[in-house]
């Protein structure tokens, strides 16, 4: 499943202001250049990016979704399982 389509499903059916959620997405030049914000600073799921009120962050940039303590997307593993599937 794609981020944006996580952030939707947790709006839709859980969390209308994504309580519980912490998006970490890359930030270059931040620590370890990830930064982290909360589901509530999500103005916007737009269909190639979040807008929140200081930032606009492409899907492409977010690296983990955590939802009530639980990882529910990690791009590290979707890179493993697309590995995977290719045979590589």
């Amino acid at each position: 499943m794609k981020a944006r389509d996580i952030l939707n499903e947790i709006k839709w059916r859980y969390s209308p202001e994504l309580e519980g959620v912490e998006i970490w997405y890359l930030h270059r030049g931040a620590p370890g250049d990830t930064k982290i914000i909360g589901g509530n600073e999500v103005l916007k799921i737009g269909r190639d990016a979040i807008e929140t009120g200081s930032a606009t962050i492409p899907y492409h940039r977010i690296r983990r979704i955590i939802f009530n303590g639980n990882i529910v997307f990690d791009r590290e593993h979707e890179r493993d399982r697309a590995s995977e599937k290719d045979g590589a």
